[in-house]
């Protein structure tokens, strides 16, 4: 029942409280990013999805226009001057990814799930083993069981693993689990930032 239509739902209903009670929030970190640096207050950036559809993915603006092309590329680590003063905050208290409440009413992600990972990387889908793509079953999410287990320092393969468990098991009771893991982990600032590529060659 959770898995074939509750859980969809609580996305709903929770994503539209979000974008109701939270609104003001939103206006003051578009305001934020609009005066911090020029450019968009948005940061839109394609994502593979459910069954391996490409989505576009919302966030705030945290880095300067163009960012992704300079420097270390997707990877983002302690003293990255790319990342705006702003940048910084939205970051270490995660209220940049508040727009993705947008992709969950839209049904392109679920506040419970695997992070949806970049289209080129760790690699492109076709380079999936069938095992790994079955991560692809279910809507990404804004957090999940391998974002508890380690968020952006564990190896992807490792990740991958993690997020196929999360597929096998999914329930009411493990999100419950994995919403209060998160809150203990934004609260203690552990592990949220890339420390390296995360990325070892095996599959």
């Amino acid at each position: 029942m959770y898995r074939h239509g509750g859980k969809r739902v609580l996305d709903v209903v929770f994503a539209v409280l979000i974008l109701l009670f939270l609104w003001p929030v939103l206006l003051l970190c578009a305001l934020a990013v609009r005066l911090d640096s020029p450019g968009p207050v948005i940061f839109t950036q394609e994502r593979l999805g459910r069954g391996g559809r490409t989505f576009r993915m919302y966030k705030f603006r945290t880095m300067r226009v163009g960012a992704e092309h300079t420097g270390s590329g997707v990877y983002s680590g302690r003293g990255d001057d790319r990342v705006t003063r702003v940048g910084r905050i939205l970051r270490a208290t995660s209220l940049d990814e508040l727009p993705q409440a947008v992709n969950i009413l839209r049904g392109d992600m679920s506040f419970i799930g695997p992070r949806p990972p970049l289209t080129y990387h760790p690699w492109p889908l076709e380079d999936y083993t069938p095992a790994q793509a079955r991560m692809f079953e279910v809507r990404p999410g804004l957090t999940g069981w391998a974002q508890v287990h380690g968020r952006r320092g564990v190896e992807w393969n490792r990740r991958i693993q993690l997020n196929v468990w999360y597929v096998d098991h999914m329930s009411f009771l493990l999100d419950v689990r994995i919403l209060f893991l998160t809150v203990a982990t934004l609260f203690s600032r552990e592990d949220n930032r890339n420390t390296g590529p995360t990325v070892d060659g095996r599959k």
